[in-house]
């Protein structure tokens, strides 16, 4: 008898359980039709209201997506501003190269095509480019590629292998020429935020960032040669940003990208840059001549030592020998049917100082010639017979 008592208030409870649930939701469509058909006709349920299963989402803002170019400013971060103010401001300034040209097969003595890319800068509104040498060197043809998409044929103006500087020219309309603008690479300081602008891979006007890590490089390239005051940089520069403009915050060019330090040929994080001031030193001499005259001081050899250049060879009736600056003494004398020479580099001036700053390679004194116009007097400081002598020399215009 108390098992039955148990199973009925069971039974009635379950019933008003399926009741409740019933009416707060339809989650068993065929229990609610159950329960439903089982209430009094006096007493009808009414429809649940539908509950969606997700999150309702509204539609979609059109018109905000076609205006998603019209970014305003205050969406952007101040080093996001910058950016694209520089690459807005410089981004037509930047051109494509692609080079074509003929490559000797040493093996099969044939002439092989060969193509190649880089970038470059417009320099005025006649049409000038600015790219590297090494960019140019080999083609026979180049083809210029503008923002608007049109493309133009160059032709080869002059060049600078030493500074790996060339500029090229195209017959273009003025209204797609914009000069890039030259800032003074003497007030550049390690830390300062920079931007490479170019073609990486033939991924036309690329723009990355990043600092200069170090200035007054060395930079190896051509003839035993090094380029002096080159720009060291941590943004990614990799083949095809050749030529392309180093930019400072102002989108001013402060160099030209010119090499990477890479084991694989793409970026490391060590990219180099021509200075500005190389460039417009240069640049004017090539536009004018196709060429660079380079001053002349009239020494044609020196040896390095510990203390300085020991001239070597002076070129006769030059500016060195003018200006009293002595060679090595050289004395013949007759050893029975031949000739004897003798020479005594004791007799020659050591350089150890040009206008007051120490030298102790050819190299920093050929760096500091060409850095100079013909024209221009530069004071050595040399010692002769142990004594300290100051020699004026007037440079001149060499071949």
């Amino acid at each position: 008898m108390r098992t039955a008592i148990l199973c009925f208030f069971s039974a009635m409870l379950g019933a008003a359980v399926i009741l409740v649930v019933s009416d707060r939701a339809p989650l068993f469509p065929q229990a609610q039709a159950q329960v439903q058909s089982r209430r009094p006709a006096a007493r009808p349920v009414s429809a649940p209201p539908v509950v969606p299963s997700g999150p309702i989402l509204d539609e979609p803002d059109l018109d905000r997506f076609a205006r998603a170019d019209e970014i305003n400013a205050e969406e952007l971060t101040a080093e996001e501003v910058v950016n694209v103010a520089v690459y807005e401001k410089v981004n037509k300034s930047v051109v494509h190269l692609t080079t074509k040209g003929i490559r000797a097969d040493a093996v099969f003595l044939l002439d092989l095509p060969t193509e190649g890319a880089g970038s470059g800068s417009v320099l005025d509104l006649d049409g000038h480019i600015l790219t590297n040498y090494h960019v140019v060197q080999e083609a026979r043809q180049v083809n210029v590629l503008f923002a608007d998409g049109k493309a133009y044929d160059a032709k080869f103006i002059g060049a600078d292998q030493i500074n790996d500087i060339a500029v090229i020219r195209v017959d273009a309309p003025k209204e797609i020429l914009v000069p890039v603008q030259f800032a003074d690479s003497r007030r550049l300081k390690v830390g300062m935020r920079v931007f490479a602008l170019g073609n990486p891979f033939g991924l036309e006007r690329t723009l990355t960032t990043g600092i200069i890590s170090s200035l007054n490089r060395s930079l190896p390239l051509h003839a035993n040669r090094t380029i002096k005051q080159i720009i060291q940089i941590d943004a990614a520069i990799n083949p095809g940003n050749s030529g392309g403009p180093l930019l400072d915050t102002k989108g001013r060019l402060i160099g030209m990208n010119t090499a990477i330090a890479s084991k694989t040929g793409q970026s490391s994080g060590v990219g180099f840059a021509i200075a500005s001031n190389t460039i417009a030193r240069i640049v004017p001499q090539l536009i004018a001549n196709g060429k660079v005259t380079r001053p002349e001081i009239g020494i044609s050899r020196v040896y390095e030592t510990e203390r300085g250049l020991l001239i070597a060879r002076l070129v006769e009736g030059g500016p060195a020998e003018l200006a009293g600056l002595r060679g090595p003494m050289v004395a013949s004398r007759r050893r029975g049917p031949f000739n004897v020479e003798t020479i005594d580099r004791s007799a020659a001036d050591l350089i150890v100082a040009m206008d007051g700053e120490p030298v102790l390679t050819a190299d920093d004194f050929l760096g500091y010639i060409e850095s100079k116009d013909p024209g221009d007097q530069i004071t050595l400081t040399v010692v002769r017979g142990g004594r300290e002598l100051k020699v004026a020399v007037e440079l001149i215009a060499g071949e």
